[in-house]
């Protein structure tokens, strides 16, 4: 991530002042910061923590020392600066941690070394300590514009028993040039650096506790209330984070904490090149892989605060959440499976599928995959249930995707539309004799010779009997919905190949959804009447009664955003009369 990551400290004497600050290097070190890369008295054994090379090495100049002769170089000067506005002593090399991955560096001191990002630096410390604050002046604010670039601050109190108010003011800043991604890296950013500012603040508090009872500072000072109260401190105005905290490798820790988060920051958010708008499948699955983050941020705060692994209700034991490998829609991976490796697919293709299960048979299993009924696959074999299902998944738009992969019990139809069961979990009777769910019987074969050995590959599919049942059988002389058919069509044509399906089927899901978005506008947003919907619905060649249930089906896949989106831009009835007598 490009942006420099400071600590910012109010000092009673000399105002607001950088204390220490960790930036990014993508080209290599100047040669006047260095010594060579050569191991020596110079440079200090490496160690690697968290895949980030650590190690110390000294340059020529230190800005912490703020004793250069050159009258340009950033910094104060020494005369300018106390105790308390002072991190890495006089001599300091800093740190520099070196990323193995990226061949990235992250240098820490106390200033910057460029001018103009010192600048930079240097007003974002004093806005965030000065003006820029929020109530109670202590808490996350975000603030900046084009030319300066913009900062998240997060301002903190650290108990101080020489200090007015027993306490002295700090904050952590972020500053970048790119505010979208700042303003996207909020969540992340506030929760690391709130985690460094308790650590700071605990290790504070135990200082300030053991001084205050050895030596109480506030009787003392009402027993000296007329005395001027700078002078009482005995030179002690001004003490470094180092003393208050009482931890010598503080600025190390420091350090690694601010590497760390500049490199975590900016593994997290990815471009993506996307030509043309996403379509609805991205959307989805950016909005899930959002909601998988947020969760897995949920639980790992809960695990903090029982300080036991927590397990997520509704999931039986031994069940664990997984993701896809196709996309991030998620399923449940069951303990049996004893986390042993995934299998080659067994089914290779939609079209496979179809000639293992039958036409018609698979026919009535596509049939009700595209109406949203309940595809229910009982099997000992988990890799044919997985494979299975992720073939099938690909008939439908990814918000319409709920999969419980394997389930001890039967699980109702409004949790998962793709249901694996072991062979000995009994199906209720009702669930058989719906029309709205479909069953896949996985039965071992009594002949080898009931499904043809084509391949090597395929023998394992010659052990199984495929037996495909419904209370409402669809037969072949169904029309079904106009998709179907048309994939069906592409599936019975050996002239194309299994990419090329693939293709057309990514085009008839994207057709079938523009006629949905369409649907959705004219019936949820614009509240049209039947009348007019029906002729909408002749006019997209989707008036047939399975067309009409697919259509309202796949509106539930619709993204948030999309939705969102639309309720937006619906101006209210008192807008409208207001600009038509304009």
């Amino acid at each position: 991530m490009n942006a420099i990551v400071v600590l910012c400290h109010f000092c009673e004497l000399h105002g607001p002042r950088t204390l220490f600050c960790t930036e990014v290097l993508h080209a290599p070190l100047p040669q006047g910061t260095g010594n060579g890369d050569s191991p020596g008295q110079s440079e200090q054994p490496e160690e690697e923590e968290g895949g980030i090379q650590m190690s110390s090495r000294i340059r020529s100049h230190s800005p912490a020392e703020g004793a250069s002769a050159d009258s340009s170089s950033p910094g104060p000067k020494k005369s300018d600066m106390c105790e308390g506005c002072r991190s890495l002593p006089a001599g300091h090399p800093g740190y520099v941690s070196h990323d193995k991955e990226t061949s990235i560096k992250y240098v820490s001191h106390q200033h910057p070394n460029h001018p103009q990002l010192f600048s930079i630096v240097r007003q974002a410390c004093v806005r965030s300590l000065s003006c820029e604050v929020c109530p109670g002046r202590e808490g996350p604010i975000f603030f900046g514009d084009e030319q300066h670039g913009f900062v998240f601050s997060h301002t903190f109190f650290i108990k101080d028993s020489l200090a007015r108010g027993f306490q002295r003011w700090y904050s952590i800043i972020t500053v970048m040039m790119d505010r979208i991604y700042l303003i996207n890296s909020w969540p992340f950013l506030l929760g690391k650096i709130r985690g460094i500012i308790d650590e700071l603040q605990g290790k504070a508090l135990k200082v300030f506790e053991a001084e205050q009872y050895g030596c109480p500072q506030r009787a003392q000072r009402m027993n000296t209330a007329f005395t001027p109260f700078l002078h009482q401190r005995n030179g002690n105005a001004a003490r470094s984070l180092t003393s208050l905290t009482n931890d010598e490798n503080l600025w190390a820790c420091l350090h690694t904490s601010f590497a760390w988060l500049l490199k975590a920051c900016g593994s997290r958010l990815t471009e993506k090149l996307l030509e043309g708008a996403p379509t609805e499948d991205t959307l989805v699955q950016m909005e899930k892989l959002a909601d998988l983050e947020e969760e897995s941020e949920g639980w790992d705060i809960s695990e903090e605060e029982d300080g036991k692994p927590s397990s997520q209700a509704g999931i039986g034991e031994g069940c664990r959440l997984i993701k896809s490998p196709t996309d991030s829609s998620l399923m449940l991976d069951c303990g049996s499976w004893n986390g042993a490796a995934r299998n080659q697919s067994v089914f290779r293709s939609l079209r496979h599928l179809r000639q293992v299960l039958g036409a018609s048979a698979f026919h009535m299993l596509a049939w009700h995959v595209l109406m949203g009924n309940q595809v229910i696959w009982k099997a000992r074999d988990l890799d044919l249930v997985q494979s299975a299902f992720d073939v099938l998944r690909t008939m439908l738009p990814v918000g319409c995707v709920r999969i419980i992969l394997y389930s001890d019990k039967y699980e109702e139809a409004y949790r998962c539309n793709f249901l694996g069961l072991s062979p000995q979990v009994p199906v209720p009777p009702h669930i058989l004799s719906s029309e709205f769910a479909v069953l896949v019987d996985v039965r071992t074969a009594t002949r080898s010779s009931l499904y043809p050995v084509l391949f090597d590959d395929e023998q394992p599919l010659s052990k199984y009997e495929f037996v495909v049942t419904s209370g409402s059988p669809v037969g072949t002389d169904r029309v079904g919905p106009t998709i179907l058919n048309k994939i069906e069509a592409a599936l019975m044509n050996q002239n194309l190949s299994v990419d090329v399906v693939d293709q057309c089927l990514i085009c008839l899901k994207e057709e079938w959804m523009n006629k949905v978005k369409v649907l959705f506008k004219f019936t949820k947003v614009d509240s049209r009447p039947k009348e007019d919907t029906q002729k909408l619905l002749s006019i997209l060649g989707a008036a047939e009664e399975d067309n009409v249930k697919l259509l309202k089906f796949w509106m539930t896949g619709l993204s948030k955003t999309y939705k969102s989106h639309l309720m937006s831009t619906v101006r209210s009835p008192t807008s409208s009369s207001l600009e038509s007598r304009n």
